[in-house]
């Protein structure tokens, strides 16, 4: 398994997965969500660690996430601390 397919595996269990399987998430949520998975989808694992910082701190990122909070979704926010420990510079470089 690739770092990329590995980082997302974990985003998709985590995160998108349980956003996209929700019957109470509305369209414009999933609509939201399938668009990082392609945005992420096309780059390195490098560049997906990085979207997932910024993603926690654009303004359009924070809009978003008030959404899924509101709709008892998972965040990025939720899983930040896992992220950080298990996909750190050190993980980059093995």
């Amino acid at each position: 398994m690739t770092k990329e397919q590995e980082l997302m595996q974990y985003l998709h269990n985590k995160v998108f997965d349980p956003i996209l399987d929700s019957k109470k998430c509305p369209a414009k949520i999933k609509s939201g969500v399938n668009l990082t998975v392609g945005r992420m989808g096309r780059l390195s694992a490098e560049k997906m660690v990085q979207y997932f910082w910024s993603a926690l701190a654009t303004e359009n990122a924070i809009t978003f996430s008030k959404h899924l909070k509101a709709e008892g979704l998972t965040r990025f926010e939720d899983v930040m601390e896992e992220f950080r420990d298990k996909f750190n510079d050190s993980w980059l470089r093995k």
